[in-house]
């Protein structure tokens, strides 16, 4: 046979019948239940109390046949933790906690997602423009051209990049532009132009003059706020910024040159000079204009043209007091030099590093410290060649009384700023509340010197009023901030150190160190002041969200 026949007596038996399901003719056997046999159960080991073995959820009466018999010959458990299940209370809290706690660690948006370029003009005065809704624009060339115009007549008189930006991005998107990137560098101004399935376009505009003309940049300002309204159409506006360029600036040349000659005089008496000073300043600060009016037409560039105002200003002052005249030489410089100082691309650069904009920074920093190298360095040849005439040396430490009682300082504060609006070419309509803005600053200025803070401190603390007060002002008057901010904070600028410092420095030579000390504090005085006037415009921004909207709304109502 080839298998072995089972046996009664073989114990082998039962196990190949159960193993095998079908007999040897093929026909399928009657089911039987197979009993099982229980484990044996382990001997307890020697010396351990033996007793009865109980198994959570398993005991003799369970239903199953044969569990009861199982579970009491298993060993024992008691030294091993006991694991209770949770209820489902406690398994729904347990899940509310989780998510709780991803919640708070998991940020609400994910860290890479794009920012919108419309974003980007959260916090300026043309938030939330109009944005025309509809096919590609057909004309976008023309669009992308009106942009980069305007763009250009903001950099030449004087904006900040944020503003340049800013005003791009609300004008292409109310004149239906989508998919615009906008690049501003020092003097180029770039748009990108790239709709879906179509062909970019890209242009670019380099900006190469610059002039004063805060009235034509108030008129700018006015311009995007109204096609961010929604209310001018792209020939509209292309014709309203012909009319601004083509305007006359509300101030003529003669104007401009006799207010010169008025602040000099003006803040030479608030300084401590009497009569005979401010005539001088009046008189040297005419000169130096016609002076730069005829280098400018002889194309002599700028930094030569400064070098040669200061020198002028110094050496007459120098001059006079050489041969006898009663006057203080560093009142009347330091009223003369205080208008050639950079204080608009001071502010504008200080606030493009502070916005993000680090190469146009850096460009505009780099032209106002030349402008700053040019007034000294005038400033220090005409001190040699003071000093070749015969001149005594000056007491460059000396305190000077003030000439005039405080009211009739206050006065000569307020002829100075009204100067100085002329002499921007400022609007007309913002000439008195300029003056009120830098009064204001004045004030704050006397208070903060005789807490004691420092003459360092001082002026950065009220050019931060001044800037705060500026942006309210400017905007409720239709401008941007610099238009107030600039001319109200020419007045806090330390012409009178710098003065001292550059006599120190040229003549004084064993006293270097205090002379290049002094030069320092100066130029961080000058600094503090700009990055004031930024402060104050970044604090004011939450109490002037609205005023944007409301200007727009008085837009569409017209």
């Amino acid at each position: 046979m080839n298998a072995r026949e089972p046996h009664d007596s073989d114990p082998d038996a039962t196990k190949t019948s159960a193993g095998n399901p079908l007999h040897d003719d093929g026909a399928q056997p009657a089911a039987r239940a197979i009993p099982r046999v229980p484990a044996p159960v382990p001997a307890p080991a020697p010396g351990r109390a033996t007793g009865p073995v109980r198994t959570p959820g398993r005991g003799a009466g369970s239903g199953r046949p044969g569990k009861g018999a199982a579970s009491q010959s298993r060993p024992t458990t008691d030294g091993l933790p006991k694991t209770e299940p949770l209820t489902p209370a406690e398994l729904r809290a347990t899940t509310s906690a989780k998510r709780m706690l991803r919640n708070l660690v998991r940020g609400e948006q994910p860290p890479t997602a794009p920012l919108s370029i419309v974003d980007r003009l959260a916090g300026s005065p043309y938030a939330n423009p109009t944005i025309r809704v509809g096919g590609v624009d057909e004309s976008a060339r023309k669009t992308i051209d009106f942009a980069l115009r305007l763009a250009e007549t903001m950099f030449r008189y004087g904006a900040g990049a944020l503003e340049v930006e800013t005003s791009i991005i609300a004008v292409t998107a109310a004149l239906g532009l989508k998919n615009v990137e906008v690049d501003i560098t020092n003097q180029s101004v770039s748009i990108n132009y790239a709709p879906k399935d179509q062909n970019p376009i890209t242009l670019l505009r380099v900006v190469r003059s610059w002039t004063s003309n805060y009235a034509g940049l108030s008129e700018v300002h006015q311009l995007v706020s109204d096609i961010a309204a929604g209310g001018v159409s792209r020939k509209e506006a292309n014709k309203r910024l012909d009319d601004i360029l083509k305007r006359p600036k509300p101030f003529a040349r003669w104007m401009v040159t006799l207010a010169f000659g008025v602040f000099a005089a003006a803040f030479v008496g608030v300084l401590g000079g009497g009569l005979l000073a401010s005539s001088i300043a009046f008189v040297s600060s005419l000169m130096v204009d016609v002076v730069s009016r005829q280098l400018a037409r002889w194309r002599v560039p700028d930094f030569y043209a400064t070098a040669g105002s200061s020198f002028l200003v110094t050496f007459a002052a120098l001059l006079l007091w050489r041969f006898g005249a009663n006057i203080a030489p560093s009142i009347v410089v330091a009223g003369g030099i205080l208008l050639l100082l950079p204080t608009g691309r001071l502010v504008s650069a200080v606030q493009d590093a502070i916005n993000g904009f680090p190469v146009t920074a850096a460009g505009r920093l780099l032209s106002a410290m030349l402008t700053f190298g040019a007034i000294v360095s005038g400033i220090g040849v005409a001190f040699v060649a003071g000093n070749l005439t015969g001149m005594q040396d000056i007491n460059v430490t000396a305190t000077f009384p003030p000439a005039y009682d405080f009211w009739f300082q206050v006065v000569l504060v307020a002829v100075s700023l009204v100067a100085i609006t002329v002499t921007e070419q400022s609007p007309v309509r913002l000439v008195l509340p300029t003056m009120a803005v830098g009064i204001v600053g004045y004030f704050v200025l006397l208070g903060i010197t005789q807490v004691g803070v420092g003459d360092r401190m001082g002026p950065a603390v009220s050019a931060v009023v001044i800037g705060f007060l500026a942006r309210v002002v400017a905007l409720r008057m239709g401008a941007p901030q610099l238009v107030v901010a600039v001319p109200a904070a020419l007045i806090l600028l330390p012409g009178l150190r710098i003065f001292r410092s550059m006599y120190t420095l040229t003549i004084n030579g064993d006293d270097f160190l205090n002379g290049a000390g002094g030069m320092l504090n100066a130029v961080a005085v000058v600094l503090g002041i700009a990055a004031g006037i930024v402060l104050g415009d970044s604090l004011a921004r939450p109490l002037t969200a609205g005023l944007s909207s409301n200007e727009r709304r008085r837009t569409r109502r017209r």
